[in-house]
């Protein structure tokens, strides 16, 4: 290989292995932590936000925690809930005094009320729930865990009850912008906005955001991009307004090409410009793609956050080889497209709502030379067989992925990763003697 990179463990594609793979059924281990945590750190983000927590002592210590871990630096309130609340049915009252107490700091512009299994089950009425107290809007977020299946989920809840509350559709549309829904790098709307202005139009917002402004932007926008392919309740409410959809993500050479002619026909631009524009970027990642800077490596790939598959399409453009395709997300009309490039491209197994245990069988079926992890949990298993494995949120997330920049930047890290092999089988070897 060029640059210095070794030589993958194949020379060429590997062909379809002779046994198939197939998922286990054993689901014993805990795949995630839960999933309000998320909507919690959304919640959390918002400017002039007073999250009001229901649920019991445990829950609140447990979240708040992970919540300020995450750097949230904002108090979460929340009333007492234990045996004796709720046995003596004052929930209601107890949420009440809860968000009253918000409504009166003058720094708090919106409550939201995020609602746990305890209070769910325990039956906290919404019709009885303020809509604002002190002129404040209080906003119910049903997050119980057990009908919630993973992170992804709550962050398509979160956005869709807000949209559905804030989106702005009193004002005329903004005509040729285009709303982005996904948690990316912060560069790539940049990227993305200055390719859509050489075609006539241009990112009005991308979502979820910061201030709840934006979320009331995000109802003037004419079509919306969903980056990651689970905001399906998001989409429903969007689409109930009359906004045109576009699926995918502007990732790799053909991915690029597709997904800018997909927004050009969404909002009515110009044909000829819009091919001129999506020539000039499959172009860009193809002068780099020649080299097939992945040609003869195996990597896994599983996550959790719905990027996966653009990253996928990424790595199999690049000429590496990706048997196996896991995450945490529902499969869906938002997927399909996706799902059947790679598996015309030699992707063998693609699982939805996976579990630790799919992703650990795996990676004894194929013999990999790299694996990009969802869990820590994976990666330390993967390095205990000698394999690369880092972290995706906190190694490719970071970077930007989309248009031809994001993608020499995301491969030139998966090249890095590539030339480090050599130390984990150094390492396997020594603890092994």
């Amino acid at each position: 290989m060029t640059d210095g990179l070794p030589q993958g463990s194949n020379d060429l594609i590997q062909y379809p292995s002779q046994t198939p793979f197939t998922s286990p059924t054993c689901r014993l281990h805990p795949q995630t932590t839960c999933p309000a945590f998320v909507a919690l750190r959304m919640l959390s983000r918002l400017e002039g936000a007073q999250p009001v927590l229901v649920t019991d002592a445990g829950c609140f210590y447990g979240l708040s925690f992970i919540n300020h871990f995450y750097g949230a630096r904002k108090s979460i309130l929340a009333p007492a809930v234990g045996t004796a609340e709720l046995s003596s049915g004052k929930l209601q009252e107890a949420a009440l005094a809860a968000i009253e107490e918000a409504a009166r700091d003058p720094n708090v512009s919106l409550i939201p009320v995020l609602s746990l299994c305890v209070s769910e089950t325990a039956g906290l009425v919404e019709e009885l729930l303020p809509r604002e107290s002190h002129g404040k809007p209080v906003v119910l977020i049903r997050m119980p865990s057990y009908a919630v299946h993973a992170h992804p989920d709550a962050k398509d809840i979160v956005t869709a009850v807000l949209l559905r509350r804030f989106a702005d559709t009193a004002s005329p549309t903004e005509e040729k912008t285009l709303v982005l829904l996904g948690e990316v790098f912060a560069a790539d709307p940049l990227m993305i906005d200055g390719v859509l202005r050489k075609m006539g139009a241009r990112v009005l917002v991308t979502l979820p955001g910061r201030r709840i402004d934006e979320v009331r932007l995000a109802g003037r926008g004419a079509a919306v991009a969903a980056l990651h392919p689970f905001y399906r309740e998001s989409l429903t409410v969007l689409r109930e307004r009359g906004v045109a959809v576009v699926g995918g993500a502007p990732s790799g050479a053909e991915g690029t090409a597709a997904w800018l002619h997909a927004v050009g026909m969404a909002l009515e631009l110009d044909e000829q410009l819009v091919e001129q524009v999506a020539r000039e970027e499959e172009e860009k990642a193809l002068r780099f793609l020649d080299a097939q800077p992945l040609k003869g490596f195996t990597v896994l790939v599983s996550g959790y956050d719905g990027n996966e598959m653009p990253y996928t399409r990424l790595l199999v453009e690049s000429g590496a080889y990706v048997p196996y395709l896991s995450t945490s997300i529902a499969q869906s009309a938002l997927t399909a497209a996706d799902e059947a490039w790679l598996r015309a491209r030699g992707t063998e197994a693609v699982v939805y709502r996976k579990t630790f245990e799919d992703d650990q069988k795996a990676l004894l079926h194929w013999k990999f030379d790299l694996a990009f992890s969802g869990t820590t949990m994976l990666a330390s298993y993967a390095k205990h067989h000698g394999i690369p494995a880092v972290y995706f949120t906190n190694i490719l997330s970071v970077r930007p992925l989309f248009l031809s920049g994001g993608m020499i930047a995301s491969i030139s890290t998966v090249r890095e990763l590539l030339n480090r092999r050599h130390i984990y089988r150094q390492m396997l070897d020594f603890f092994k003697e």
